[in-house]
């Protein structure tokens, strides 16, 4: 290749760090939402429902802004609301704020539930995340993000 010429695709050594990154983020992913499931009973879909109603200003948001926190289309979030709803686990009513919107609200259930399984999934991000990096690696690990994030131009937040 000319020595003017820039090259437009990642070298085999850039591809063998990326597709390690990924395949890694994709295990340790497996791995909690597999251990969370069978401690728990609930999916990380449901966490991360749970966990934006959580935060949100008397635990309800719009069911719009809920699709936002979750990172999700709106029929996704529509199909599962449905299911974690006949779990008692949600309530959705018409908002008063929009004539065709929607409001979500966690209920004691759900909120019980949520409590319940973070404390589970926190010790499992401590013992496979946090605990298997070096103090510098783990800043280091929250600079990567930081930097992955603002080429994407994505908010932080809980994804699923």
């Amino acid at each position: 290749m000319p020595a003017d010429r820039t090259r437009t695709t990642p070298t085999p050594a850039q591809l063998r760090v990326w597709r390690e990154y990924i395949e890694t983020a994709d295990a340790l992913r497996r791995t909690l939402d597999g251990r969370m499931l069978s401690e728990s009973g609930m999916s990380s879909g449901d966490y991360a429902v749970l966990l934006a109603l959580s935060e949100a200003p008397r635990r309800t948001l719009r069911s719009s802004e809920l699709a936002d926190a979750v990172g999700w289309e709106r029929s996704r979030l529509s199909h599962h609301l449905r299911r974690m709803e006949g779990r008692g686990l949600i309530m959705r009513d018409a908002s008063e704020a929009e004539a065709r919107g929607v409001e979500v609200a966690i209920t004691a259930a759900g909120l019980e539930l949520f409590r319940a399984g973070s404390v589970s999934h926190l010790r499992a991000v401590k013992e496979l995340f946090v605990d298997a990096l070096s103090p510098q690696q783990l800043d280091d690990a929250g600079g990567i993000a930081a930097a992955l994030r603002r080429t994407t131009g994505d908010t932080p937040g809980l994804r699923d």
